[in-house]
């Protein structure tokens, strides 16, 4: 008899893990078990991984039932404990969390076989998850490709004077006090001229209306803290 593909729900909403259900219903037939707590997660894997292993796992990374007592207290870390135990389970993350450097990040760090959405997130979506993961491959819906995408991009087109005048910038009521601050590749300072020219690249690479609106959509970025 063929052995079913084993998944893992853990959220801490009820009506999450519903939903998960349902569509998963949908896609195909698995042999699906839930929790809320990402510690019983960790050891419903653990335990089980020599005699009925999980295949995959859908998981939220943030959790308002953390406590004191709580060894692991999000998803990240739950997909930590799973990396660094070397177990082989495919990680799909589903979860409200769309910052770009917190995306960035957990793909980036953690590198889950799919991050889905939870307001976007249907069977169809979770079918083409399961589908990516059960072959190692990955899946990333939409919107999350797209600011990996922008991200990366924007990414390589900074220089070391660009991040310089992105974190300076809030410092300095006007933009003239920057000159003879901002440093070139050798040794000497920008002019005003060329940090105008600068900073308007800068508000058209980001899509930003002013200054004040680039500096925030740089930290949305995570290239300046």
């Amino acid at each position: 008899m063929e052995t079913k593909t084993r998944i893992l729900i853990v959220d801490d909403h009820q009506l999450v893990i519903q939903g998960i259900l349902c569509s998963l219903k949908e896609v195909g037939d698995f042999d699906v078990a839930t929790t809320n707590t990402c510690d019983e997660a960790f050891q419903l894997i653990k335990t089980s991984q020599n005699t009925n292993p999980f295949h995959l796992l859908f998981t939220d990374l943030s959790f308002d039932n953390t406590t004191e007592d709580s060894l692991l207290d999000g998803g990240e870390e739950l997909i930590k404990a799973i990396k660094n135990n070397g177990i082989n389970v495919k990680i799909a993350v589903i979860t409200g969390h769309t910052e770009t450097n917190r995306v960035y990040n957990v793909i980036s760090n953690l590198k889950p076989n799919a991050y889905l959405l939870k307001s976007k997130c249907d069977a169809t979506e979770i079918g083409f998850a399961v589908q990516k993961m059960l072959v190692n491959d990955f899946y990333y819906t939409h919107e999350i490709h797209q600011k990996i995408m922008r991200r990366n991009i924007i990414q390589i087109q900074m220089d070391e004077v660009a991040i310089q005048i992105l974190k300076e910038l809030p410092n300095h009521p006007k933009i003239a006090n920057l000159e003879g601050i901002i440093e070139k590749n050798d040794g000497g300072f920008l002019k005003l001229r060329s940090i105008e020219t600068k900073l308007g690249n800068l508000r058209a690479d980001l899509n930003a209306n002013n200054n004040t609106d680039l500096v925030l959509k740089a930290k949305e970025l995570g290239i300046i803290d």
